[in-house]
């Protein structure tokens, strides 16, 4: 966490570097950037339309397992991660050209 010894050291720092004219100045537009960003973001959120759910595109396939030792695979996996078996429904890739 940040202490108040850190703020006062980062104040100090800022202060040497950009001087005690330029400060009012630093605060100001960083207030208006944190204001528009505030306001973008707001906006977008309004923008957007709220989605029924529905089921996912993953969910809409049937579930696959493994042929030799039943672990369950992911429908973009070719082989299974735990034994090296091909994954039932695909042919080899190698041998789709044949």
């Amino acid at each position: 966490m940040i202490g108040s010894q850190d703020l006062v050291v980062g104040l100090v720092i800022v202060l040497v570097l950009f001087g005690a004219k330029r400060l009012p100045e630093l605060a100001a537009s960083l207030g208006k950037s944190m204001k528009e960003f505030k306001k973008g973001v707001s906006e977008v959120g309004a923008e957007e339309p709220a989605r029924p759910p529905g089921p996912s595109p993953i969910a809409a396939t049937a579930p696959r397992n493994c042929p030799g030792c039943m672990t369950p695979l992911d429908p973009a996996w070719s082989h299974c991660p735990r034994c090296g078996a091909a994954a039932p429904g695909e042919a080899p890739k190698d041998q789709e050209s044949r």
